[in-house]
C-alpha cells in the first residue's frame, strides 16, 4: 500500500500498522496479533501477514482488517466491540484519520491453565 497523505503529512503504512497492533495487544482477552502459523508453512514459508491490514480508498478514512488470537473465557461479541473502538480511537488521535470499517478474523484461542 502507498502512502496515506493527510493535509500535512504522509503516512507509511508499516506506521498505521504499528499503532493498531499495539491498540489490539492493550484489548484485555487479546492473546496475540497475527495468524498461527506452524509446521512446513513456519519452517519454510515467509509469514508476510502481521495480523494487521489498511486500505485506503481516500485519504480522509481507513478501513482495516485485524487477524488475533484470543483467550479462552472473553466474550467475543464484547472483545470485538473493545478492539473495533480501540483501534480507532488510537488511528484518529495519532494520525488524525477516521476509522470507517474494523474488521476482526478470530484465528484461536488460546487455553489458560
Amino acid at each position: 500500500m502507498a502512502d496515506i497523505n493527510t493535509d500535512s503529512m504522509a503516512i507509511a503504512p508499516g506506521v498505521i500498522d504499528t499503532i493498531v497492533t499495539l491498540a489490539v495487544r492493550d484489548v484485555p482477552g487479546v492473546a496475540s496479533v497475527g495468524s498461527n502459523v506452524s509446521g512446513v508453512k513456519a519452517l519454510f514459508g515467509k509469514n508476510k501477514n502481521s495480523g494487521v491490514e489498511v486500505l485506503s480508498s481516500d485519504n480522509q478514512s481507513v478501513e482495516i482488517a485485524i487477524t488475533i488470537q484470543v483467550y479462552s473465557n472473553f466474550s467475543l461479541i464484547d472483545l470485538a466491540a473493545q478492539i473495533r473502538s480501540a483501534v480507532a480511537d488510537a488511528v484518529l488521535s495519532q494520525v488524525g484519520i477516521t476509522v470507517s470499517r474494523v474488521d476482526i478474523r478470530v484465528d484461536g484461542i488460546v487455553f489458560q491453565d
